[in-house]
């Protein structure tokens, strides 16, 4: 390949890169494409995380890595092969997903010995944006990815990165008693992957998954539709490493063998119901409840009614109930600590948005009228030319509406380690800024109270398990600050979101219900909600007894009718994650650095004159 002089070092590190990927890949079709966002691989498109202008060793190895994953998978996976023997539920799937991926990457182990000491930089890299490091009991690990490292270490002989073992070894004794004559079969089966995928199989079933979670087919109308295109890309993995592990991330942990969960049961047919947050004891004519979309839906098949079995120990809670004064304070100076390693951007980017919504404050004034207040700076003209009439001017209306923001920030177990930081840094930055240009803004966190359906599953067993319960865990839904508080008295409280134990699990739909609520309840013209996320919504508990795609075919509902229907404008931010699948209006970043441009401009469009959002639909009646 020819070199142009002209070409700088990050020019010719894109161009041997790109060139190494087909090279490995065998595929001399597929364009590379360097971005912000994750590495994936779609069809013939590759993307791949950009690194810094000086190329410093680090970010170099991990860039190669990623492209060597995805390189690989495309030459040593079949795609249809995979999704003919693909399980059912999330947390099998994530398993199944994450092994066959450590598959392809022992063969690129095997033989080249540069890819592998690539793809070991790239999931060290991984492990600690993930927060590995940080898991110190077995029911924050997750299961995929420790079976996933085990049997990466039985295959190549590699260890677990370092991020990673203190996480592995909590699983390790009780993985190793079940599977541990079945980890030893992947090495000689690893270049069959029918064979080793019966061996997977095998493994989930010997980790004590129930054959429905393995075998049986999910309900036709369910499954259809827009669920298949996660199925085609997603679940069977085709060229998207990074997808495959945050498939195993979001699936959670899984509990042992002997405290398994029950089989799953049939989810609730679909009707013509409702979208509901809760059991149905809510008025249903109230004013501006998002679960009652327009009589125009009422047209539209297989629409899913959502439910949750019991509302009885969920809680909308205060930051400061959660955790003690000392503690929040221990936490927020450690928040402090990594806002001032950025102090310099930080500072800037908020300045820019500040100037930017000051001077649609700014005052202006019409002049050369005929009546109004003396313009005395035209006077002038009057006394050099007497028979020049007098001058007058008027004070314009200004055109910024009075506001109120509400950032909702997902406080989920794969938002662990970087993502939570970013995160919350994002919340404190804008919430300052927004501040001084009289913007009210509250900071809102969802989450769920316990790992597994905490109360409500219990209660659902002791009811005899009835089938279709819907959502079967205990919300917990967090205010870190009112959108009446000032921001110096709930600072404290942003800390609270880099706390051990307090990230669980996620479930979006009914959390956006919640915030838009809220903003409906407040006085300002104008409500903007802002949902920073990884956009998937994932409880175990709730996916076990109903279809696989449950919580997301309610959040995109939700999403919607709130894009489509309410008065509030919606935009989404996702950490290190694309949301544009959910969000008509969504940006993605990746680290904090990254906040500004993107993020800043999106929030500062949202203050225009006209405030409305791109592609919003206005609601009509269908006959």
């Amino acid at each position: 390949m020819a070199k142009s002089y002209n070409d700088g070092p990050i020019e010719e590190f894109r161009r041997v890169t790109a060139a190494a990927m087909r090279a490995i890949s065998r595929d001399a079709e597929i364009t590379v494409t360097f971005t912000p966002d994750p590495a994936s691989l779609q069809g013939e498109e590759a993307k791949l995380p950009l690194p810094s202008r000086d190329l410093p060793y680090d970010e170099v190895c991990v860039v190669r890595g990623e492209s060597d994953s995805l390189a690989l998978r495309r030459r040593y996976h079949n795609a249809a092969l995979h999704a003919e023997h693909m399980p059912v539920t999330p947390a099998t799937q994530a398993l199944y997903d994450t092994v066959e991926q450590v598959r392809v990457e022992s063969i690129g182990t095997e033989h080249m010995a540069g890819v592998a000491s690539n793809l070991d930089a790239a999931l060290e890299d991984r492990c600690r944006t993930k927060g590995f490091a940080r898991i110190t009991e077995r029911e924050q690990a997750p299961i995929a990815e420790a079976v996933g490292f085990l049997a990466r270490e039985a295959i190549t002989g590699r260890p677990p990165p370092p991020s990673a073992r203190q996480m592995v070894d909590l699983w390790r004794p009780i993985v190793e008693s079940k599977i541990g004559p079945a980890l030893g079969k992947l090495r000689k089966n690893l270049h069959d992957q029918a064979h080793f995928q019966e061996i997977v199989r095998q493994m989930l079933s010997d980790l004590g998954f129930a054959d429905d979670e393995l075998n049986a087919a999910p309900d036709s109308d369910e499954w259809d539709g827009e669920n298949q295109d996660s199925a085609d890309g997603e679940q069977t993995g085709e060229g998207d490493s990074e997808g495959d592990a945050q498939a195993a991330e979001g699936a959670g942990e899984q509990q042992d063998g002997d405290d398994q969960f029950d089989d799953a049961e049939s989810p609730a047919e679909d009707g013509d119901g409702e979208l509901q947050p809760g059991t149905g004891d809510e008025d249903p004519d109230a004013p501006g409840r998002p679960w009652r979309p327009p009589d125009s839906l009422h047209n539209q098949p297989n629409r899913l009614v959502y439910s949750a079995f019991t509302t009885e120990y969920d809680e909308v809670v205060e930051a400061d109930e959660l955790c003690d004064n000392d503690e929040l304070g221990r936490l927020r100076q450690q928040l402090d600590q990594q806002i001032g390693q950025l102090q310099s951007v930080i500072s800037r980017l908020a300045n820019r948005l500040q100037r930017r919504l000051m001077a649609k404050q700014t005052r202006s004034w019409d002049f050369d009228l005929e009546e109004g207040i003396l313009d005395s700076g035209r006077l002038s003209r009057v006394v050099t030319n007497p028979s020049h009439p007098l001058s007058f001017k008027q004070e314009k209306d200004t055109d910024f509406r009075d506001t109120v923001v509400s950032l909702l920030i997902d406080n989920s177990g794969s938002m662990r380690g970087r993502p939570i930081s970013v995160a919350a840094m994002s919340a404190d930055i804008l919430a300052r800024t927004l501040e001084r240009c009289s913007v009210k803004v509250e900071i809102l966190g969802f989450t769920t109270r316990a790992w597994k359906g905490g109360q409500s599953r219990e209660k659902w067993l002791a009811a005899g398990k009835p089938s279709g319960p819907g959502r079967l865990n205990d919300l917990r839904h967090i205010v870190y600050k009112s959108a009446d508080a000032p921001w110096r008295r709930s600072r404290k409280n942003l800390g609270l979101m880099l706390r051990e134990g307090l990230l669980k699990e996620n479930i979006d739909g009914e959390a956006l219900i919640w915030a838009h609520d809220r903003l409906l309840a407040r006085s300002e013209q104008r409500r903007i909600l802002v949902i920073v996320s990884d956009g998937a919504p994932v409880d175990d508990s709730t996916l076990s007894v109903n279809a696989g795609n449950y919580l997301e075919r309610h959040l995109r509902q939700v999403i919607e009718w709130i894009e489509t229907y309410s008065s509030v404008e919606l935009l989404a931010i996702g950490i290190g994650h694309d949301v544009t699948r959910y969000y008509r209006r969504a940006v993605t970043i990746v680290d904090a650095e990254q906040l500004g441009g993107a993020v800043m401009d999106q929030l500062a469009e949202l203050f225009e004159e006209d405030g409305r959002l791109p592609g919003r639909r206005q609601g009509r009646r269908v006959a």
